[in-house]
C-alpha cells in the first residue's frame, strides 16, 4: 500500500513533501530550546548560581559529532552519485560516531557528578558544617578548612592522610548513638572534640570532660560531619576550591571566600543575603544544565534510529534515487543536531 502511495506522487513531491515535515520539527525542537536557554538567563536574575568547568568529554562528543555530520555528507553524496555500496558504509559509521557521542556524554556527567554536580543539589554545607560543633585534631594539631579543603600544618590533607582522616570519621557513620554499643572506636592518631572539648569513647558511649554523655542530637551534627567528610565535601556541596574548580554568583557577580566567610562586592555577606542562600540552597544550574544537554541527547537517540533504519533501508532501497531522497531528509535533522549541540555547548561554556 506504501508503495503504491509513494509511487503516486513525482520524486521532486515526495522530496519536498519529506524535507518540509523535517523542518517543521526542526522549528519546534529550535523553540524548546530558546525556551530553556532563556529561562536559565533569567533564573541566575537573582538567584545564587554555581559555575563549573565543562568536563573534556563534553569538547570530544562536539568533535565526534562534528565528524559525524561530514561523514553523512559523504554518505549523501554516494547516494546521489548511485553508489549505494559506498553510502551504505558511511550511514554505518555516522551511525558507530553517534554512539560515540552519546558514550563521552554520558562519561562527561559521570565527571559532573564526581566532583559533585548532582541533579539536584545544595551550595554550602549547613549541616555537620566542621567547626560549628565538631573539630578533629590529628597528633594534637588541629585540622583546619581553608577554601573547601582540610589541613593539616598548613599542608592540604592528600593520599593516604586523607584515607586515614576518612577511615576515623566512617567509624561513626552509624544511624543512631546507639548504634555504637558494640563498637571499638580506634583514635590511632585524632581526636575529636565536641565544642572545643575532647570526647574519650567509654563502654559504647561519647563522655565529656565534665563527664556528660553526648547526647541524641548532637551524634546527629556528628553524623553530618561525618557525611561530609566522606564525600570529601568542608563548606561547599561542590569538591575542590572556589574559584578554581567552581564558582559562585549572586545576580551575575562572582562572590569570593576568604577565610570560611562568603564576600560579595568585597564585604562579608550580609545576614539577608546569607538567610536567602540558605532558604533557597540549590543548585539550580546544575539542573538546568542537565535538563538541557539531556533533552539534546534524546534527540540524538531519536537521530540514531534514523540512522538504523535508513542503513536498514539502504539494503532494501530499489534504486538510489529513492535512497538519496531519504538521505537528504535525514541528514538535514542530524546537521541540525549537530549544529545545536555547538550552540548548547557554547552557551554553556560562555553563561554557565
Amino acid at each position: 500500500m506504501k508503495k503504491n502511495f509513494d509511487d503516486s506522487y513525482p520524486i521532486e513531491v515526495q522530496t519536498k513533501v519529506k524535507r518540509n515535515l523535517v523542518w517543521v520539527v526542526l522549528l519546534s525542537i529550535s523553540m524548546m530550546f530558546a525556551g530553556f536557554t532563556s529561562a536559565y538567563i533569567v533564573s541566575m536574575g537573582d538567584s545564587f548560581w554555581v559555575k563549573v568547568d565543562i568536563p573534556t568529554a563534553f569538547f570530544i562528543s562536539t568533535a565526534i559529532i562534528i565528524l559525524s555530520s561530514i561523514v553523512l555528507f559523504l554518505a549523501n553524496k554516494a547516494a546521489k552519485a548511485s553508489d549505494v555500496k559506498k553510502a551504505r558504509a558511511f550511514i554505518v559509521v555516522t551511525l558507530l560516531l553517534g554512539i560515540g557521542f552519546g558514550v563521552f556524554q554520558f562519561m562527561g556527567y559521570k565527571s559532573l557528578v564526581k566532583s559533585g554536580a548532582h541533579w539536584v543539589t545544595h551550595i554550602i554545607v549547613d549541616d555537620g558544617r566542621y567547626g560549628d560543633y565538631y573539630e578533629i585534631k590529628k597528633n594534637g594539631e588541629y585540622l583546619t578548612v581553608e577554601n573547601n579543603q582540610y589541613y593539616y600544618k598548613g599542608e592540604q590533607l592528600t593520599g593516604e592522610d586523607k584515607k586515614a582522616f576518612k577511615t576515623f570519621a566512617a567509624q561513626f557513620n552509624v544511624q543512631q548513638l546507639s548504634d555504637l554499643k558494640n563498637k571499638n572506636i580506634n583514635y590511632e592518631n585524632f581526636t575529636l572534640l565536641y565544642k572545643s572539648e575532647p570526647l574519650s569513647f567509654i563502654d559504647g558511649e561519647f563522655i565529656r570532660p565534665n563527664g556528660e554523655r553526648l547526647e541524641e542530637l548532637d551524634f546527629q551534627r556528628l553524623r553530618y560531619l561525618v557525611q561530609n567528610i566522606q564525600d570529601d565535601r568542608a563548606d561547599f556541596f561542590m569538591q575542590g576550591e572556589m574559584g578554581k574548580d567552581f564558582k559562585l554568583y549572586y545576580n551575575g557577580n562572582e562572590l569570593d571566600y576568604k577565610e570560611r566567610t562568603l564576600m560579595y562586592k568585597g564585604k562579608p555577606l550580609s545576614a539577608n543575603l546569607q538567610n536567602k542562600l540558605l532558604r533557597g540552597n540549590s543548585d539550580m544550574s546544575t539542573a538546568y544544565f542537565y535538563v538541557i544537554t539531556i533533552l539534546h541527547l534524546l534527540h540524538v537517540v531519536a537521530g540514531l534510529i534514523m540512522l538504523i533504519v535508513m542503513a536498514s533501508r539502504s539494503y532494501t532501497a530499489e534504486n538510489a534515487y529513492k535512497m538519496s531522497i531519504s538521505l537528504g531528509a535525514g541528514s538535514i535533522f542530524w546537521h541540525f543536531l549537530g549544529v545545536l549541540w555547538i550552540y548548547l555547548l557554547l552557551f554553556l561554556l560562555f553563561i554557565h
